[in-house]
């Protein structure tokens, strides 16, 4: 989202997307194809470790990690009340990991960096007629329409704050599931008008 990306330069920005993008999934893979809590543990400590390097965190990035944060926490707690604690331990380290480390792409890599290595992976499918700029259109409008999402989510959580003094929380769900909706028809709409 290219509302968390910071202009100020960290010792990220300098390494380019698609390493970036190349480390990101081969951790990734790696943090799936083990189920050692210890070894996740350490992965989550390591990406945690990569984010506070990153400091001043901007609020948005900072909400963002807490949430995730606590929704690691509930995945633990879940898995503990099962009589799974060591998979409980093992999850929420898991999740911590990828999502830490994708908020910390996202703080030091632009939407145009990223779509730049995407158009360059698609390429070679033009040979084999996939049109590849319609599939590049669609990465482009899903990247768009998260930040989208997380800015709409912002002002209403602010407006609803300003009217009763508490945050919007679930309640906020249908205005914006609507406006979201309303927003890709709208898009939608100016697509096919310039596509005929």
């Amino acid at each position: 989202m290219q509302l968390l990306y910071r202009e100020d330069p960290t010792w990220l920005h300098s390494i380019p997307a698609w390493l970036k993008l190349l480390l990101l999934a081969t951790f990734g893979t790696a943090l799936f194809l083990t189920d050692r809590a210890g070894i996740l543990v350490l992965a989550a400590v390591g990406a945690t470790g990569v984010l506070l390097s990153l400091r001043p965190l901007s609020p948005g990035a900072f909400k963002l990690a807490r949430s995730i944060a606590i929704g690691a926490l509930l995945v633990g707690v879940f898995h503990t009340a099962m009589g799974q604690a060591v998979v409980g331990l093992a999850s929420a380290s898991r999740l911590l990991a990828m999502a830490f480390l994708g908020i910390a792409l996202t703080l030091s890599t632009r939407h145009s960096a990223l779509l730049e290595v995407f158009e360059r992976l698609l390429a070679p499918l033009a040979m084999l007629g996939v049109r590849v700029d319609r599939i590049n259109l669609l990465l482009a409008l899903m990247m768009r329409f998260t930040e989208q999402f997380f800015a709409q989510w912002k002002r209403l959580d602010d407006a609803h704050r300003v009217r009763t003094g508490r945050p919007g929380g679930l309640r906020l769900i249908a205005p914006l599931t609507i406006q979201m909706l309303l927003a890709a028809r709208r898009v939608g709409d100016s697509l096919q008008t310039r596509i005929r």
